[in-house]
């Protein structure tokens, strides 16, 4: 399965002008820990960055410079990896690991953002496939007892 099917469709978005403040007050709005930055067209959204909550933290709030000041853009200083839509679990864990990043944007074949995936996303899908193998020595052994009666 491709990972289209367990993305988060419904993102978060600010364009690169929009300040610290801003940004932290739509994270409140939508209770959420990430907006994705986008350059937008008005065709399409293609994401450009990513700000967390942990980012305002660690290199806003901890450095005491005043959120007012500082533009989304500002605070974009690595590239920003992103998933194709069409790709798979195993994928997605690999560039989140490779890059050590917990959320990833997801984009079309032409680069517009689809959705957006974070770590707690994959755990949520792979925890019931993990618990039914956790259950298999059991179940073996009860299919096991009954065949040898």
């Amino acid at each position: 399965m491709s990972i289209r099917e367990f993305c988060v469709r419904d993102v978060v978005c600010t364009t690169r002008t929009a300040t610290i403040t801003q940004v932290a007050a739509l994270m409140r709005e939508h209770h959420v820990g990430d907006v994705i930055v986008v350059d937008d067209d008005g065709k399409r959204k293609v994401p450009v960055g990513i700000l967390t909550d942990r980012d305002i933290v660690v290199t806003i709030v901890a450095a005491d410079v005043d959120p007012r000041t500082l533009a989304v853009g500002d605070l974009l200083l690595r590239p920003l990896v992103t998933v194709r839509d069409d790709k798979s679990y195993a994928d997605t864990v690999r560039l989140m690991s490779e890059h050590g990043v917990r959320r990833l944007p997801v984009v079309a074949a032409d680069g517009s953002l689809f959705g957006v995936i974070s770590i707690d996303d994959i755990l949520r899908q792979l925890a019931a496939p993990l618990a039914a193998l956790g259950e298999l020595p059991r179940r073996e052994r009860h299919i096991e007892m009954r065949l040898r009666r």
